[in-house]
């Protein structure tokens, strides 16, 4: 296994995902780093029962989960992790994204966590509903009914900034 590639392929699909969790570019950064010395730290116990990328991915997802309750215990004991509503995108964000995107990334920070995980995973970096139910220890029905409800929840967020999108369908 070749894990000095690993940053390479995909570091930056890692950082996004973590970024969408977050809301802080730096903290993101420092999450995305995290997340690969525990990776290269522990790739010997690596047991190929998924790939590569989903293994990482499980790895960003408890290393975010580690930093809200560190930073939140309270809230994130009572479920309430990730919804502060105060999020406010760095202007390099902002210039990337078009309208449509830009609403779109909004909607999905009203989700409660739960819907945004499934939705980031599945529709946003194209994981399979195996790979998501192995990245967030879930079954995969559960994957599937998640999702469908965080789409529906979706298309409502969408729908009060008067847009829709192609993630929706």
């Amino acid at each position: 296994m070749d894990v000095t590639n690993w940053f390479d392929e995909y570091g930056e699909s890692v950082l996004t995902y973590i970024l969408l969790m977050v809301r802080d570019y730096q903290q993101a950064e420092d999450l995305t780093q995290e997340t690969f010395i525990k990776a290269y730290r522990n790739h010997e116990h690596f047991e190929y029962k998924s790939s590569v990328k989903t293994w990482l991915f499980s790895i960003a997802r408890n290393v975010t989960n580690d930093y809200f309750r560190k930073k939140h215990p309270l809230r994130h004991y009572f479920g309430l992790t990730m919804e502060e509503k105060d999020y406010k995108p760095i202007p390099e964000q902002i210039v990337e994204m078009n309208f449509q995107n830009e609403q779109l990334y909004k909607a999905i920070q009203q989700l409660k966590p739960s819907y945004r995980h499934v939705i980031i995973l599945r529709k946003l970096k194209e994981f399979s509903t195996e790979e998501t139910a192995l990245v967030l220890n879930w079954s995969e029905s559960k994957v599937k009914m998640t999702l469908k409800r965080a789409l529906e929840k979706l298309k409502i967020e969408m729908s009060k900034g008067g847009v829709t999108s192609e993630i929706l369908r």
